[in-house]
């Protein structure tokens, strides 16, 4: 499928900082999201993950997805304390890096500022190095550096005081309605990636394309 990405509309909507998703829009982690959870419902004895399930869990916190996976059976607790203990290092050989990802970073600097904001945890600093990333990225936001996760845009409007711009002044790209309830709460134009259902302005299919659409947004900006 390509690109349907839209002139822009207005003269003033030229960004600065591009803030990105984790899961599903840097890295490809379904695979590794499934491993890691089936090894923790298998310890407690329960059944693999459903499509559903899996759904649910690949956009949430790791608390979270314990929550709704463990809810309801005596394993709860017991279920949280393991996720926290458990060692996330055996599963980043299923995570692979979307296309054209690290190009493009590179290209973005110095002319944009680049951010994370993402439900990802302690294992968020773990997965930039092991793929290259780490220096790429001048914020990471995860769901530990915040008090309500996402779709709360507590971690969006983090990144926004800390860079001090306007929402318009900033891009999101996200795969998921998690994503564009964040991005819709914190007044930031969404690019969805590689979901054409996910209601936005900007749909993207490769990496690349945001670079295309970042010189329509400069050139909307010349009066």
């Amino acid at each position: 499928m390509g690109s349907s990405i839209q002139k822009p509309k207005t003269e003033n909507n030229k960004p600065s900082v591009i803030i990105y998703d984790c899961d599903g829009v840097l890295i490809d982690s379904r695979r590794s999201n499934e491993a890691f959870y089936n090894h923790i419902l298998t310890h407690f004895g329960l059944r693999p993950l459903t499509p559903e399930q899996l759904d649910v869990v690949h956009a949430a916190t790791a608390q979270e997805a314990v929550d709704f996976l463990f809810r309801g059976t005596p394993w709860l607790t017991q279920a949280q304390d393991y996720q926290r203990r458990l060692d996330n290092a055996p599963f980043l050989a299923l995570i692979r890096l979307e296309p054209h990802v690290r190009e493009v970073l590179t290209q973005l600097r110095p002319g944009y500022r680049t951010a994370i904001a993402t439900n990802r945890g302690r294992s968020l600093p773990l997965v930039l190095q092991t793929l290259g990333l780490a220096g790429l990225f001048d914020l990471t936001v995860s769901c530990y550096d915040v008090s309500r996760p996402k779709p709360h845009p507590e971690c969006l409007q983090k990144i926004l005081q800390h860079f001090r711009v306007r929402p318009d002044e900033a891009l999101y790209l996200g795969d998921s309605e998690v994503d564009r309830l964040v991005a819709e709460k914190a007044g930031i134009p969404l690019v969805a990636y590689k979901n054409p259902r996910l209601r936005s302005l900007y749909h993207l299919q490769d990496h690349l394309e945001l670079l295309q659409l970042l010189d329509q947004m400069q050139g909307s900006a010349v009066v």
